[in-house]
């Protein structure tokens, strides 16, 4: 893009879609890096885009509420499964949940053969077409994500399993149709890692926010500027964002610390 031609209003909704998605995938990515089980979260993912390719190749022309439904009760039932492993086999879970990811990711792939425009759909479901959202997704994304927030905050989720897993496969299966599952992953692995070392819980979320949000701003303005894959250089961005901050914050904090 010109930088004459550059119209700051064509990142707002494209921002506005990264600034939900991480307004719950920031505690959740948290919660699943003190849980140790960082996969679950690219697992659910792929099993939700596994539910929205299902309801393409049998379903037909489905309205949008539909596919959702659809991708919904996949992922909870992944979610559910996932947590019969946790009980059952904890001391495989992480291999079994890496597992459960190829096997989505590969019927995914089958399926995706007899999918009408199964490239695009494919890409889509990755990488998302964040710069494409409209209004509209955005605020049925917001109905789902302020009740799932009020329950997180209110309701110890961390005390209650099965919760936690029903309010995180409900955020990653709406947050795969706004930005992909690599934005997906990025979203709440990498500013929980930010994060990790901060033991405030409010400034760990707050600067756990701060790099979410920075990341995908500037992610939307390369992927603008020089015709970028937006999904793809959000993901780094988000990585640079995290490697530039992270020790900046550590020697602050030492700083902190000797005074």
């Amino acid at each position: 893009m010109i930088w004459g031609d550059f119209d700051i209003s064509l990142l707002l909704p494209a921002f506005l879609a990264g600034a939900l998605v991480l307004s719950t995938h920031v505690p959740l990515g948290q919660e699943v890096l003190k849980r140790g089980i960082i996969f679950i979260d690219i697992a659910i993912a792929q099993i939700a885009a596994l539910g929205v390719i299902t309801a393409t190749v049998f379903g037909g022309e489905l309205a949008t509420w539909q596919v959702q439904l659809f991708a919904g009760l996949s992922a909870i039932a992944g979610a559910t499964l996932i947590h019969r492993l946790e009980k059952h086999h904890a001391r495989s879970l992480e291999a079994l949940i890496g597992l459960l990811f190829v096997l989505a990711a590969s019927g995914g792939l089958i399926l995706a053969g007899y999918a009408p425009n199964s490239d695009e759909l494919l890409h889509d479901l990755l990488v998302g077409q964040i710069l494409w959202v409209d209004y509209e997704q955005l605020l049925w994304v917001a109905a789902l994500y302020v009740p799932l927030l009020i329950v997180w905050f209110s309701v110890d989720c961390k005390q209650k399993p099965m919760l936690f897993y029903i309010v995180f496969s409900l955020a990653v299966t709406a947050s795969v149709q706004l930005v992909g599952i690599y934005l997906v992953f990025a979203s709440l692995i990498l500013p929980a890692l930010a994060s990790r070392h901060i033991t405030a819980p409010r400034k760990k979320l707050f600067f756990a926010y701060s790099v979410g949000l920075s990341g995908y701003f500037l992610g939307l303005m390369a992927s603008l500027l020089f015709d970028l894959p937006t999904g793809a250089i959000t993901v780094w961005t988000l990585l640079a964002i995290v490697l530039i901050t992270k020790p900046l914050f550590n020697r602050t904090t030492e700083k902190t610390l000797v005074e």
